[in-house]
């Protein structure tokens, strides 16, 4: 009942164009990784994996904001957290011990690679995620 009296505020405004950017991010992390496994998996299989670890988060950051509500706020909040737990961690292990990723992840270099969105872009979801959660209330 919860759900119906929750507005789908997430993807409206701003919103709609944080979709668009996780969207994109879904679509690239999926391919990158889908290559990576596909071709050279036994070359660095931490950062293949992580690599489709980041994907995932991605699609289910994605599809959260895309349905709104108060139950898909709470999954976006988590996955959003989760990026950016996981860009922070593998940022900082790959500038410490670059060793341990002999390839490069999405979130390699907090998201070097990508223009630092991967760091930039959790942030931004979690700052529209309080916003609209506000808003809806």
């Amino acid at each position: 009942m919860a759900e119906q009296t929750a507005p789908r505020t997430l993807g409206t405004g701003p919103g709609r164009a944080l979709i668009a950017v996780y969207g994109i991010f879904a679509l690239s992390a999926s391919a990158r990784a889908a290559v990576q496994i596909g071709s050279k998996f036994s070359e660095a299989p931490l950062a293949y994996l992580l690599s489709a670890f980041a994907a995932v988060v991605y699609i289910v950051a994605t599809v959260a904001l895309a349905r709104g509500g108060e139950t898909w706020r709470r999954v976006a909040l988590v996955s959003c957290s989760i990026e950016l737990a996981g860009v922070v961690t593998v940022g900082l292990l790959s500038v410490f011990d670059a060793g341990a990723f002999p390839d490069d992840t999405v979130w390699t270099d907090f998201g070097r690679g990508y223009g630092y969105v991967p760091l930039v872009l959790p942030v931004i979801g979690l700052l529209w995620l309080r916003y609209a959660g506000r808003k809806a209330r």
